[in-house]
């Protein structure tokens, strides 16, 4: 059988295992080739490939739910569930999602994007059936970065006190997140993963089993109950944490042994109550330029398969933000040694990996645990440090009573910096950055800025470091900056609350903020062909904002447009909308930003399109509003 036939998960019941090592080759190379060309997740999905054939080989998925966590470890599971002529289109406008999504596909059974969550809804489902009195397996499929998120304990800890449901856990442990994990649970479990007397089981008890005379021959089909049993009597404390939460423990078993997953799995859905089986696999498993850099694998952007090297960009690019951002922490952290960077699980990605290489003991990863970073930060802080948490706009929502409870409450001067802010691309709903500035103006104490730029960037890096009354924080984009100089050193912090005039006129006042200052400009440009003149305002703050310079213009021009990169409910529109009629300045107002929409996965450019977002539309947008006569000239 071809994998390209196979649009059922249940085609896979009665194939041989090498049937199914043939089928796991194919999802491999499909795996790999369209990452290749697209981009997105490539080592967590080739670890998991064995894992995903084993357990649907002996589910019924007509009934049966399987919930992964994260999502992006899924890409076989999507190749196996009628998704396979579709497959190129991965991470595309309009094409297959680099997550799970519960509209795509009725196999997946539940939406994910953000790690941690698969136990809790496996359970919720599980406790649903029980209500209903029907009959289905329901599973979570985690991977051992994920258990060091709380929410993944809490689940265990719930479902540890329900014997009588039943669940399966399977936890995909190949010692990563999107880094090497940190932490006492994956190094307890490396521990077990590790241990000499399964090592030895693993590597010795089949073949000396099979050199017993008139016997050893036909053990083979009790070898795997054999091998199991051998592991808890040599062991007995491998699982001893997971038994005594209340789990029917199984495991370490080899992640890429299809025989020995099959009869795991078989062998799993025999016992009631809460089951885990421990599987270890290998991150990248099968394109071996993966394997041995699974860090950098984690995922790709365009890459040539053979030498694994990125495809380079027809024309240089300036430095990414992120970059940007790094260097100058990296500078200031040199000068300053109560600067501490925070990440959850996400230092290459933030950059905060340069932090880690020059400074260690400046830099903390507490793994995937967006909540224990925040109040680990009010802690850091309350004695004098400077905690900066840099974490991505999307995540850092699993920490919002932490930033409200810990930090702003108690006036701590943490600095919170929003990675991955506004519109991101191929990720999709679960990772663009369009809430933070509505979820953090509404609160008391903080202080929230946004560069138009990476060099003002720079200059706001040190206002944040600066900044010792209170909380702040920074939004800053995915992605490249405009290649504006840079400065190595002498940065000066800007004045809180104070925005910037980058155009003069009397038509039309533009107030722009963050990532649409730029745009901002260039539709100034073009409604000034169209004899429009507009005043540019670089808001650079959303609180406070700086009405002694907004609210007179206002007032004075008469025609009020906000932009900005974010959710319109409660945003930066909002905001200027809420200043001017606390002022009694009753003029126009236009809005433009995110509606109350979700921005699906696409190029941010044609997001951006679609959402109206472009230079042109602005210009024609503003026309249409308030200068008719004019519209008819746009081409």
């Amino acid at each position: 059988m071809h994998l390209s036939e196979i649009t059922h998960p249940n085609q896979l019941h009665g194939l041989s295992v090498r049937q199914l090592q043939q089928i796991a080759r194919q999802i491999r190379d499909k795996h790999l080739q369209t990452v290749a060309v697209n981009g997105g997740h490539l080592g967590p999905g080739l670890g998991v490939v064995e894992l995903t054939l084993g357990l649907y080989q002996t589910l019924d998925l007509d009934r049966d739910k399987v919930i992964w966590d994260v999502g992006h470890q899924a890409y076989p599971h999507k190749l196996l569930t009628g998704r396979y002529d579709r497959f190129h289109t991965l991470r595309q406008k309009d094409g297959v999602a680099g997550y799970l999504k519960r509209c795509e596909n009725k196999f997946d059974h539940f939406g994910a994007g953000h790690a941690s969550t698969s136990i809790s809804a496996a359970l919720g489902m599980a406790l649903a059936r029980d209500l209903k009195a029907e009959k289905f397996k329901a599973v979570a499929v985690i991977g051992d970065g994920a258990l060091t998120g709380g929410m993944a304990l809490e689940a265990i800890n719930h479902a540890g006190h329900l014997p009588k449901t039943n669940l399966l856990v399977v936890l995909n442990d190949n010692d990563m997140s999107i880094s090497r994990n940190v932490g006492a649970i994956p190094r307890y479990l490396n521990k077990m993963r590790l241990s000499q007397p399964v090592q030895f089981i693993k590597d010795n008890l089949e073949e000396q089993l099979k050199q017993i005379p008139f016997v050893g021959e036909s053990l083979s089909p009790e070898l795997g109950r054999i091998k199991e049993g051998m592991k808890r009597l040599a062991v007995p404390k491998v699982g001893a944490v997971f038994e005594e939460l209340g789990f029917t423990y199984i495991g370490p078993v080899d992640g890429h042994n299809l025989e020995e997953l099959i009869a795991t799995f078989q062998q799993a859905h025999q016992i009631a109550g809460p089951v885990l089986v421990h599987v270890a696999t290998v991150k990248g498993k099968g394109y071996e330029i993966a394997e041995l850099d699974q860090v950098g694998y984690h995922a790709q952007s365009p890459f040539n398969v053979a030498t694994g090297k990125a495809i380079p960009s027809s024309k240089p690019k300036p430095p990414a933000y992120a970059k940007v951002f790094s260097h100058t922490l990296v500078k200031l952290a040199e000068q300053n040694p109560k600067i501490v960077g925070i990440t959850a699980a996400m230092a290459t990605g933030t950059g905060l990996d340069k932090l880690q290489a020059k400074l260690p003991n400046q830099y903390i990863d507490v793994g995937i645990a967006e909540q224990h970073a925040i109040t680990l930060a009010a802690g850091l802080a309350t004695q004098g440090m400077r905690p900066i948490a840099v974490i991505y706009s999307t995540f850092l929502q699993r920490a919002y009573d932490q930033i409200i409870h810990d930090v702003c409450i108690q006036n701590l001067p943490v600095f919170f910096c929003l990675d991955r802010a506004g519109i991101v691309g191929a990720d999709g709903p679960t990772h663009q950055g369009m809430y933070d500035i509505a979820y953090l103006r509404c609160i008391p104490n903080i202080v929230i800025m946004a560069p138009k730029d990476e060099a003002e960037l720079q200059r706001m890096v040190v206002t944040g470091v600066n900044h010792t009354s209170g909380p702040i924080a920074m939004r800053y984009p995915r992605g490249n900056g405009y290649g504006v100089p840079l400065m190595e050193e002498g940065w000066e912090p800007l004045e809180i609350g104070k925005g910037e005039i980058l155009r003069t006129g009397d038509d039309v006042l533009i107030v722009a903020y963050g990532t649409m200052v730029y745009p901002g400009m260039q539709a100034a440009e073009i409604l000034s062909e169209h004899g429009i003149e507009a005043t540019v305002i670089n808001a650079r703050f959303v609180k406070p904002l700086d009405t002694e310079l907004i609210l007179p213009l206002a007032k004075k021009i008469g025609r009020v447009i906000t932009l900005e990169e974010g959710c319109l409910m409660g945003g930066f529109g909002s905001a200027i909308a809420e200043a001017l009629m606390d002022a009694e300045i009753l003029v126009p107002v236009k809005r433009f930003g995110v509606p109350d929409v979700l921005v699906d996965h696409a190029e941010p450019n044609e997001s951006k399109t679609e959402l109206g977002l472009t230079s042109h539309q602005i210009a024609e947008r503003v026309l249409q509003a308030f200068f008719q006569q004019q519209l008819a000239a746009v081409v």
